[in-house]
């Protein structure tokens, strides 16, 4: 990070000490009971393929992916993943060009995905930074219109002759300036961010209404790893009544840690965590009634 967003990072986790908990998502939505006895939590899983699965495809293939995703279906629990459409060598370099189209055996998991509704969301075009020091990675910043646009086009086609045809963002990186939430905002119903993101798009509560669609970010202590996310949970599954709570995981971090805590975690959250196909519906409903102010504040049920 750079050192404004290291400021930045420090006062999120600041302000999750303080109020989080409590106030999380105090921007309910349509289709929030907030008499409801648990919240219902939204997690979000990066990324399928794992951007470095031609680099390292022992450790990051797709039989490491049917573990992670065997033991969040064995416990029940929704989630959506991040989906590349293409897969880069050497990702981290922004002078890189090879890049590849997803593989069958990715393309048939996927379709099992599907199967076993899994959510999708778009994860940028092939996950290639633009810029080589790690504080600024992003595949999108510095773009302008038209190469956004264009970037997004696509990957959205290319995703799209597989049958996917997401309505979330996660950008690469959760980095993207914040000139370019518009142009997101004309294709998803919904824009993920994390840590990285406040730099460009401030600390925000999560998640609002921006341009009449979703700013989902994420932050400490729900984006973490799981053994993270076990010190944290609990006390959220005892105040945070009628509320929807962004939680992002790694899968490729779980995977490397030995998947013991995310047994654990699994087991925990499965009965609280929402199906994002109601999530999008609710956001659909609210887009389409006149009544609910959809642009710069909180949505009230």
């Amino acid at each position: 990070m750079r050192v404004g967003e290291q400021v930045l990072y420090k006062l999120a986790r600041r302000y999750r000490a303080q109020t989080l908990t409590d106030r999380l998502l105090a921007a309910r939505l349509p289709g929030v009971d907030p008499d409801m006895a648990s919240p219902r939590m939204l997690v979000r899983v990066d990324e399928f393929p794992h951007y470095q699965a031609w680099d390292e495809s022992d450790r990051f293939g797709v039989s490491q992916y049917e573990h992670f995703h065997e033991i969040m279906a064995g416990a029940g629990a929704h989630y959506l993943v991040a989906v590349l459409p293409r897969v880069s060598r050497s990702p981290l370099s922004p002078t890189g060009a090879a890049s590849r189209s997803l593989e069958a055996e990715e393309i048939a998991l996927l379709r099992r995905l599907a199967d076993a509704n899994v959510c999708f969301a778009l994860h940028g075009r092939d996950h290639r930074t633009r810029h080589g020091s790690p504080r600024r990675h992003s595949e999108l910043c510095g773009l302008d219109r038209v190469e956004t646009e264009t970037l997004l086009e696509e990957a959205l086609a290319e995703l799209a002759r597989h049958g996917i045809c997401p309505e979330v963002f996660v950008p690469p990186f959760n980095r993207f300036d914040a000139r370019q939430f518009e142009w997101l905002a004309a294709r998803f119903a919904v824009i993920c961010g994390g840590p990285e993101s406040i730099g460009q798009m401030g600390l925000q509560r999560t998640p609002q209404w921006r341009e009449e669609t979703v700013y989902m970010p994420s932050y400490a202590p729900y984006y973490g790893r799981a053994a993270e996310l076990l010190q944290a949970l609990p006390r959220a599954l005892e105040r945070a009544r009628g509320q929807w709570i962004p939680v992002v995981l790694h899968w490729g971090w779980e995977a490397e840690a030995g998947w013991g805590e995310l047994e654990r975690l699994a087991d925990l959250i499965a009965p609280h965590t929402a199906d994002w196909r109601d999530f999008l519906a609710a956001v659909a409903r609210a887009r389409t009634t006149p009544e609910v102010p959809v642009a710069g504040g909180v949505v009230e049920p």
